[in-house]
């Protein structure tokens, strides 16, 4: 079941939960239904790796346990704040290293997440805690910047 309460104004933020799954497809239609097509590919990508991450690694699938997505649209970009039930971690990185530092060793894919969140959002930030995950792509004076092209 899936959750959402939709903002009055442009650059409020709306609320969207569920319970934890790896089933994404409805939930990234719905956080992408405002973003433009050129930016959906890879937005699609960044999001679904962070949500698959807050369902099986903070809530361990545990479908007692809910994500929440806060999102917002502003005229300088688009923002997520998504929060998991799970004990959090803390990243490997300080968040200022190179993404090419978090590419994972060739036999083991750990990292690889974080890796495309880098490369995708413009900010990504964690709560003390590592159980709340912030992202945010910018549009730079009203043009899109989209990774793929």
């Amino acid at each position: 079941m899936i959750a959402i309460s939709l903002p009055a104004t442009r650059g409020s933020w709306s609320t969207m939960s569920f319970t934890s799954t790896l089933y994404l497809y409805p939930v990234l239609d719905l956080l992408l239904a405002k973003i433009p097509s050129q930016l959906q590919p890879e937005i699609r990508l960044g999001l679904q790796e962070a949500l698959v991450n807050a369902a099986k690694h903070g809530n361990k699938l545990d479908p007692s346990k809910t994500i929440v997505v806060q999102f917002a649209i502003t005229k300088d970009g688009y923002s997520w704040i998504i929060s998991d039930e799970g004990c959090g971690f803390s990243p490997d990185c300080d968040c200022a290293c190179q993404p090419t530092e978090l590419l994972p060793s060739d036999d083991y894919e750990s990292g690889r997440g974080l890796c495309l969140l880098h490369q995708i959002f413009d900010r990504v930030q964690w709560n003390r805690e590592g159980s709340e995950l912030r992202l945010c792509k910018q549009i730079r004076r009203g043009r899109l910047n989209p990774l793929l092209c």
